[in-house]
């Protein structure tokens, strides 16, 4: 059967796509074919490779998008609107010239805040998954990621947000640098290690950069495992960002929006800070905001 339309998320790494019939998912696609690795003119191949098999040869098939797809790298630049704002608007999405007379493409835009300065690219989806169900929630949104996001909503806008670079630095650290050598497997963890790292960067945020070296150093002289030497380098940028990020914790719940395992390193590190937190699985929230943008889109189109 052909669908009624597409759903994408198309990020740095990966493209994702949901075949569609109403709000119900039919199938479910994914490749590797991510922003990262494309030029502007191999996006539309790449895309029509996943889903070719799914469009209606007689008619036009709207593929609504959110994502890095939609980043000045991408396929087409979406921009972004300004906070305070909702965290999407369909009707302010772009439309890109395909070759295949098959594709109806739109491109949601992202966020921004212009003080300080801060941009979003597809959290905002998730976000608005999140509020089409709980469309009176008021507070802290917590999206962990490579880029993390801290996010404040009231009155069902984004006010303000700030991202934080925690999981590229930790790669970065973790894989190019001299730690590399004293850090294990994600499978090789301690902890107690992380709880108590997370702690020291919440006492003395100041001394980030000497406790780091304290990482190889702990090895080679008291034999530190590589377990306890990855989980103290998380632990000490985790708790880092939530000294950074303590106007939006302290004295109210945050909610943790992502994948399980990294939203769990969140939670036991915000306990350990004294916050309140719950979690929510990131990957169904994008699919439901951009459900949500695809009936506010229909209805745009038809009344303009």
């Amino acid at each position: 059967m052909p669908a009624e339309w597409v759903a994408v998320d198309w990020g740095t790494s990966h493209l994702r796509a949901w075949v569609m019939q109403g709000d119900q998912p039919v199938q479910a696609l994914q490749s590797d074919q991510g922003m990262g690795r494309l030029s502007p003119a191999e996006f539309e191949p790449a895309l029509l490779a996943l889903i070719d098999p799914y469009l209606d040869p007689e008619q036009r098939t709207m593929v609504l998008c959110c994502g890095m797809v939609g980043a000045a790298q991408g396929w087409q630049d979406a921009g972004y609107r300004a906070v305070p704002c909702p965290p999407v608007v369909a009707g302010q999405a772009i439309s890109v010239a395909a070759s295949d007379t098959r594709l109806d493409v739109r491109i949601l835009p992202g966020v921004k805040q212009a003080e300080p300065a801060d941009v979003m690219r597809g959290e905002e989806t998730q976000i608005s998954g999140f509020l089409a169900d709980q469309p009176e929630f008021s507070g802290v949104l917590c999206l962990p990621g490579t880029h993390s996001k801290w996010v404040q909503i009231a009155d069902g806008q984004v006010t303000r947000f700030t991202s934080f670079m925690t999981g590229e630095v930790f790669a970065l650290l973790a894989g190019h640098s001299v730690l590399r050598h004293s850090v294990g497997t994600a499978d090789d963890w301690d902890e107690a290690q992380f709880l108590a790292a997370v702690g020291e960067s919440l006492k003395q945020p100041e001394a980030l950069l000497g406790d780091l070296f304290a990482v190889r150093a702990g090895m080679l002289l008291h034999g530190a495992g590589a377990g306890q030497g990855r989980a103290h380098l998380s632990g000490r940028l985790l708790g880092q960002e939530l000294a950074g990020a303590a106007a939006y914790w302290r004295e109210q719940e945050v909610v943790l929006i992502g994948a399980m395992a990294l939203c769990q390193h969140y939670q036991l590190a915000l306990a350990e800070a004294g916050a309140t937190v719950r979690r929510v699985v990131g990957d169904a929230l994008v699919l439901a905001g951009l459900t949500r943008a695809r009936h506010d889109l229909t209805t745009f189109i038809k009344e303009g």
